[in-house]
């Protein structure tokens, strides 16, 4: 059988993740091209119980969970643990993010399963990593936000630390996940043996803190929270400033950016004067190189701003709500925003994979399946488990009750196949 045209079509990965870090590592490799099985317990991974609160609340789970095929298996049953084993044995990859030790007491950990497929990638994703005296910390995005220090330089100065919006740790982990299996792959290549990879939540973020750190080293100082200022405090203008209607981030580094921002407000003077003639002493002066910018900028609209900075190159963008950022006609018209009508969740805007190998052909947006839509299926086509068996080991509570599907649900994860 000839490959389809994407990288990593042929490939069989076993999902386990749960919440996000898991799942974005697995939706990457399935817009490569993976099969992807998701296997859940029988009442589904946490945030597809969301669904239970609200529709919003559900939406998360589809924008991880497209082109997946979803089955249920229950793995404190025997013969749960035996079906996992029997698709380890045909399987490149399997990803799972519980907490350390989870897999291992259930009997379906890396010791066991590198026996039984030694060429298999198996990914664990945790807070604190598979070792060290905080392995078996209890970790969420925002405990690790918290931990990693990231927290502690987010913020203004007079305010108490704040988390990130988004779910930064959960999704920076997740990518590194991505980068593990497919770094293990090309050595088995190579080798034809697998390897146990892992990634700590933790671990993830602190490169991240390379500008703040520069506090600790030049002054052995705790580094501060500079709201939207460098966090190195070594880059004027480097702020987020208030127009008459929102906010517009600016960021001028260079004397380049200086000076054509100079030009843009009108205040070319600027240019020569001494307190602002260099990066240095636009630091040294900031708050009189942000007072400039802001009562420039506090005369014009948000959009009359970018249009200004635009005109002159000037390194900004206006601060979006997330509304606006789902209806970019950017990234709709490049593809990677794409509304699809869910059967759960009705419109929703789905994000591809941010990853683009040209001249691969592209796979369309896909709503995620309905909890364990494919078991049937998987257990036929996959491992020839025939009618009677797969009603036994369901009536025994193996895969937990099979959703009434219809003929839509059946196909969605699998229509690009």
């Amino acid at each position: 059988m000839s490959r389809k045209n994407r990288p990593l079509d042929g490939l069989m990965v076993l999902d386990l993740g749960q919440v996000y870090q898991g799942p974005y590592a697995t939706y990457l490799m399935a817009k490569a091209g993976a099969t992807v099985i998701k296997i859940e317990p029988p009442g589904g991974e946490p945030v597809r119980q969301r669904e239970a609160i609200s529709k919003g609340a559900g939406v998360p789970f589809a924008l991880l969970n497209g082109h997946k095929q979803s089955i249920t298996l229950n793995l404190k049953h025997e013969q749960g643990k035996a079906v996992l084993k029997r698709l380890v044995e045909k399987a490149d990859v399997l990803l799972e993010n519980f907490a350390p030790g989870v897999m291992d007491r259930l009997g379906v950990g890396w010791s066991v399963l590198q026996g039984i497929n030694p060429r298999l990638v198996y990914a664990s994703g945790s807070g604190y990593g598979l070792s060290g005296p905080d392995r078996f910390k209890q970790a969420m995005d925002i405990t690790i936000q918290a931990a990693s220090g990231m927290m502690s330089v987010t913020g203004f100065p007079d305010g108490p630390p704040v988390k990130s919006g988004p779910a930064v740790v959960d999704f920076l982990s997740g990518i590194h996940l991505y980068a593990g299996v497919l770094t293990a792959l090309y050595e088995r290549h190579f080798t034809g043996k697998g390897r146990l990879v892992e990634v700590a939540m933790l671990e993830t973020v602190y490169p991240t803190l390379a500008s703040n750190l520069s506090f600790y080293y030049d002054f052995d100082e705790v580094p501060p929270r500079t709201g939207n200022e460098h966090g190195g405090r070594s880059a004027a203008p480097y702020n987020v400033y208030a127009a008459k209607d929102g906010h517009v981030a600016i960021i001028g580094v260079t004397e380049g950016h200086w000076s054509s921002l100079c030009k843009a407000m009108g205040l070319e003077h600027l240019i020569e004067d001494p307190r602002f003639v260099s990066n240095v002493e636009r630091v040294r002066h900031m708050k009189d190189t942000d007072a400039h910018v802001s009562a420039w900028i506090s005369t014009l609209t948000r959009d009359e701003a970018c249009a200004v900075l635009e005109a002159h190159k000037v390194p900004h963008a206006p601060v979006r709500n997330a509304i606006e950022v789902t209806n970019d006609p950017h990234m709709h018209e490049r593809g990677f925003l794409e509304w699809i009508d869910h059967p759960q969740y009705g419109r929703i805007a789905v994000a591809d994979s941010p990853l683009r190998l040209h001249g691969t052909d592209h796979l369309p947006a896909a709503a995620s399946a309905r909890l364990g839509a494919h078991t049937r299926e998987v257990m036929t086509s996959v491992l020839g488990v025939d009618a009677e068996d797969f009603l036994s080991w369901q009536a025994a509570g193996v895969f937990g009750p099979q959703p009434e599907l219809t003929a839509a649900d059946t196909a969605s994860a699998i229509a690009e196949n």
